[in-house]
């Protein structure tokens, strides 16, 4: 590979790990928090975002599209590392073994989840009940939800600390101390979007998630 196409691959690989890959893990941890208010407002929210015209073409073009291009271009890149000891100090080598670490385990993860819950409602055309209902089966075993509880903090931080990289990469934050800001920051937000997607998987994972549902 040319070193002007890999310049550009990384370039789009770090554009499209923000935009829209970064983007609709927020929006989608988001989404799955509205189950903290129980099933039927996780189902409501559900079907306002199925309800947005051309969905399915949006869900393709500007996710998943994206995210298959990030995920598999990103797993080469992650083969292909080596410790950047000579560029940056200790944690943040650290941060950057982290990051391809944490980049092949939400791989994994994204097409576990996907094929459980996204496949499953366009192969037997569930609703938004039946989806909160399938979640709520999957999380009730407990390796499931530990698993699921691994791989979204392993998302959560390859989103967060991807977007110091990306800063710097794009040149936003360029000076050390603008770096250590930033690096604030991003902890401070893998801690609230933790949070948000933590609190949705333990809400689905309560035996009575599905109570309210049943009284309707």
């Amino acid at each position: 590979m040319s070193r002007e196409r890999s310049f550009f691959n990384r370039r789009l690989h770090s554009l499209l790990g923000v935009i829209p890959v970064g983007f609709f893990l927020v929006e989608h941890l988001f989404t799955n928090y509205a189950a903290t208010k129980g099933a039927q407002a996780f189902v409501e929210q559900v079907e306002w975002i199925w309800g947005i015209p051309f969905i399915t073409v949006l869900e393709i073009f500007f996710i998943f599209l994206p995210l298959l291009y990030h995920g598999v271009y990103g797993l080469y890149i992650a083969l292909q590392a080596k410790n950047n000891v000579g560029n940056f100090n200790t944690f943040r080598n650290w941060m950057f073994t982290l990051q391809r670490i944490t980049g092949v385990a939400t791989l994994i993860y994204v097409v576990w989840h996907v094929w459980e819950t996204r496949v499953q409602v366009a192969l037997y055309d569930m609703n938004a009940t039946q989806l909160a209902n399938l979640t709520h089966d999957i999380l009730q075993n407990p390796v499931n939800l530990a698993l699921y509880l691994i791989g979204l903090v392993a998302a959560v931080f390859h989103f967060s600390n991807g977007m110091w990289t990306f800063l710097i990469t794009w040149g936003v934050t360029v000076g050390p101390r603008a770096q250590r800001v930033s690096s604030y920051v991003w902890a401070v937000v893998f801690v609230l979007v933790s949070y948000l997607g933590i609190s949705a998987l333990l809400a689905f994972a309560q035996s009575d998630f599905m109570g309210q549902m049943a009284q309707h």
